[in-house]
């Protein structure tokens, strides 16, 4: 693992937030107190406050501007997300990098209302942490997203599943469309086209609408760039943020004499979790095979996997809890009034969910790990190190609101 990056190696441009340097100061007190970000009880409120904020962002934006950040709910866009970096994978929306500082404004407003104060400190991390890749080494070598030296796309496959899923970086396997969009639709030439160089930062985030914003009808905001890809569905009272792909690279690195570790409650509770378990439990847990990327990652939409590991019917009231504060790391992205639901919902079908491990046990050791249940899928799976994570959370249930949609 290399050293945290410092401060003295970054320069951050400020593209995206304005508030970027003091998104750790984002408070539960400051969302109680309704500034932007403020969590609501009420689901339907919170939906308002997102598509008014949606609105704000289109109502400051010229003709071209809207053009850009608006498409079609039934069109490709929805499924148009990837782990690459700009260079592999061309995004489509607003670009960050393109904004006045006014629409830079607009855009924190909405990250806010739709994240919780502890999922937009995450996102922010993690493109900051992307300008850190941009202003250090590049992205060059086994850090730049692509597969590390040495090793070929995926891993062995968890027994009973398919072969591996799309290489490390995020992308399609080897000769397919490219991840998160149907033949062709990410390749071609200009910005973010294959072939191009690799382009790094927070100026390569891009925000769309996949449908209209609306308090009462099926649409989705999508942002995203290297290491993110959010994807939130929003329908009146229902929100799902399935599948989303947080991921982190470098996955520690200093900024103003801090230290900042976009995933780091993820680890730390999973460690914490398998080191709770007693022997017969961690045999259970621990798979026989070697996962070494994401099985359901981007460009891998409706695959289904059997769960494997130990099912949380023989953990102790203890060892539930646990796993559920690690499911709450990714589903606790979304505010607040759209996580409870989710998380009661998860909460609900406990005892079907399984908890999978693969690699070391000691904290500081690159290992993988699963949590499954009928209405959920997320994987955390370090690219050959512990300073480059990939991670992916699915409900196979309601991927993209499917749910909604069929309503």
């Amino acid at each position: 693992m290399m050293p945290p990056v410092t401060r003295t190696n970054l320069r951050l441009s400020m593209l995206l937030l304005p508030g970027l340097a003091v998104v750790a100061a984002v408070s539960g007190s400051a969302q109680r107190a309704g500034k932007p970000g403020a969590t609501t009880a009420n689901p339907a409120e919170a939906t308002a406050r997102v598509v008014a904020a949606a609105q704000a962002v289109v109502s400051g934006l010229d003709e071209a501007g809207k053009a850009k950040v608006q498409f079609p709910f039934d069109g490709p866009q929805k499924a148009r997300w990837s782990n690459f970096p700009t260079g592999i994978f061309e995004r489509q929306g607003l670009r960050m990098g393109d904004v006045t500082p006014a629409q830079r404004t607009a855009v924190t407003t909405l990250l806010q209302a739709a994240l919780s104060a502890d999922g937009y400190r995450k996102v922010m991390e993690i493109i900051r942490g992307d300008e850190v890749l941009r202003t250090t080494d590049g992205g060059r070598g086994p850090r730049g997203g692509g597969p590390p030296a040495g090793r070929g796309p995926g891993g062995p496959p968890p027994a009973g599943t398919a072969p591996a899923g799309p290489p490390p970086g995020g992308g399609a396997p080897a000769g397919g469309a490219p991840a998160g969009g149907p033949p062709d639709q990410g390749r071609g030439r200009g910005r973010g086209g294959r072939g191009g160089s690799l382009v790094f930062g927070e100026a390569e985030y891009y925000l769309a609408f996949v449908g209209t914003p609306s308090t009462s009808t099926p649409w989705m905001l999508q942002f995203g760039g290297h290491h993110l890809a959010i994807n939130l569905t929003l329908a009146g009272r229902q929100a799902t943020m399935a599948p989303s792909l947080p991921a982190a690279q470098p996955a520690t690195y200093t900024f103003e004499g801090k230290e900042i570790r976009p995933l780091g409650k993820e680890n730390d509770k999973a460690f914490a979790l398998i080191n709770a378990l007693d022997e017969k439990q961690r045999a259970q847990a621990i798979i026989g095979s070697r996962v070494a990327d994401l099985v359901l990652g981007p460009g891998q939409d409706g695959r289904v996997i059997q769960p494997e590991g130990l099912r949380a019917s023989a953990m102790s009231t203890g060892q539930q809890d646990m796993l559920l504060e690690i499911v709450r790391e990714w589903a606790g992205i979304m505010t607040d009034a759209f996580a409870s639901p989710r998380m009661a919902e998860i909460r609900s079908s406990l005892a079907q969910t399984y908890f999978a491990w693969s690699g070391p046990t000691t904290n500081g050791s690159a290992a993988y790990f699963r949590i499954q249940g009928p209405t959920l899928v997320i994987e955390y799976a370090p690219q050959g190190s512990v300073d480059h994570i990939h991670t992916i959370y699915r409900d196979p249930t309601n991927d993209y609101g499917a749910k909604y949609a069929a309503k």
